[in-house]
């Protein structure tokens, strides 16, 4: 009787898709998370950028570097970034002159991502909490 039993449990079809999506789910669940959570820091990476290109039109008016700095700041304190994911009170901005040549000026914006939603996802691993965008600009025209 326990061999007929035996016999038919592993013959048997009935749970396949059952067992298989339970070996599966996880991977496929972890994938769909990490997708979502990629996209958001992409979404948040590619508004820190924009932001540091924007910030750093707006600060070419400057003639000096500290004057370009405060324009910098100011440009990102007063801007309207609708990002749902963006609190601009998390930027660091900071505007160098470049040493190799003294016609350009870098602003880099430095992000604390740390409060993105995707750290609380069960995913793959995850790129740096830190957001860095920056953008040259060369001043005097071409």
């Amino acid at each position: 009787m326990k061999k007929d039993n035996l016999r038919r449990f592993i013959k048997g079809r009935e749970a396949t898709a059952a067992l298989e999506f339970a070996i599966i789910a996880p991977l496929f669940f972890m994938t769909v998370f990490s997708m979502i959570a990629y996209g958001i820091y992409l979404s948040a990476s590619h508004s820190v950028q924009q932001v540091s290109a924007d910030a750093a039109r707006a600060a070419v008016a400057g003639l000096s570097p500290s004057e370009r700095q405060v324009l910098a700041r100011d440009y990102i304190e007063q801007s309207m970034i609708n990002h749902p994911f963006i609190d601009r009170t998390k930027f660091e901005v900071a505007v160098a002159d470049d040493t190799r040549n003294p016609n350009q000026f870098t602003v880099t914006v430095k992000y604390d991502a740390s409060d993105l939603p995707i750290w609380s996802l069960y995913s793959y691993a995850m790129p740096d909490k830190e957001i860095v965008g920056f953008s040259t600009i060369r001043l005097g025209g071409i």
